[in-house]
């Protein structure tokens, strides 16, 4: 499926009205289905918007946040639905995960009871126990990082954003090496689905945790990407704009550096600064 869309709009410039066309940012259901691999039906666990593309990795990834997937051996398989009579469009926007039985259990008390939109990475939940993680320890990560290297790692995100360049209507998660080098990029039009998408690309390669590495995002830090990162061990997440109350309270006690405000050659640091290399105020 195509991640934009073409459509002809009216603009007004200067006075002037005048029809021309524009490029938009599709946004569709994604519908995860999952089912046990011992057997038995197929069942809903829940609808999330997104733009199409990577629609594997964003269920991979989406699963492990949610904690039903632990490890890529939890998830057997990934695949459409077979059966011939469903229209070919709608098998486009379901996936339906194989699960190991433990992952399947572990499913069944997680369901959403909502449609997830693009803006939610928590929304329908059933309790807010499934979202604060109370049992997992710190993160700890020798990871140290310069106030130069954080400065470029922007630039160098939006410079690989194909579809964000086109419609100026996705974001972007970027996941980078301490030398700063992108090493994944992924766009949705959720931040929490693009999180998803880059997260769920390393779990399926079985390269998680993340303990050396560097989260980008070109939106707002809300809870759910420090979540998502902090799950995925991820030391380190800088966003281009602010982060929420829940988000630094998150990162304060699961031991993630956020960094907020990462523009130019300017930042804020709003938890755990210890990986960020300081230089004292010049003296006058």
């Amino acid at each position: 499926m195509n991640p934009i869309d073409r459509v002809r709009v009216r603009t007004n410039e200067g006075g002037t009205d005048f029809e021309r066309e524009d490029v938009l940012a599709v946004e569709e259901p994604l519908e995860i289905r999952i089912r046990s691999a011992e057997g038995g039906p197929v069942s809903s666990f829940v609808t999330t918007m997104r733009t199409p593309g990577n629609d594997e990795e964003l269920t991979a990834g989406l699963l492990f946040a949610e904690g039903v997937v632990e490890s890529p051996a939890d998830l057997i398989a990934l695949e459409r639905p077979a059966d011939p009579r469903i229209d070919p469009e709608l098998k486009a926007n379901v996936l339906i995960g194989t699960l190991s039985a433990e992952a399947f259990g572990r499913a069944a008390g997680l369901r959403r009871g909502t449609v997830m939109g693009s803006a939610c990475g928590v929304c329908g939940k059933t309790s807010i126990e499934n979202v604060i993680p109370s049992d997992r320890p710190p993160l700890e990560s020798p990871l140290r990082v310069t106030p130069e290297l954080l400065y470029e790692l922007p630039g160098r995100l939006r410079e690989r954003q194909s579809v964000f360049a086109q419609t100026g209507g996705l974001h972007a998660a970027g996941l980078f090496s301490p030398d700063g080098t992108l090493e994944e990029i992924r766009e949705d039009i959720g931040r929490h689905n693009a999180t998803d998408k880059v997260i769920g690309t390393l779990l399926m390669r079985g390269q998680l945790p993340l303990s050396n590495r560097i989260l980008v995002v070109s939106g707002r830090a809300g809870f759910e990407i420090v979540q998502k990162a902090f799950a995925a061990g991820v030391p380190i997440v800088a966003s281009v704009s602010a982060p929420s109350s829940l988000a630094v309270a998150l990162a304060e006690t699961g031991g993630v550096t956020l960094i907020g405000f990462l523009r130019g050659r300017r930042f804020n640091v709003y938890a755990n600064p210890q990986r960020v290399e300081s230089r004292p105020s010049p003296q006058t």
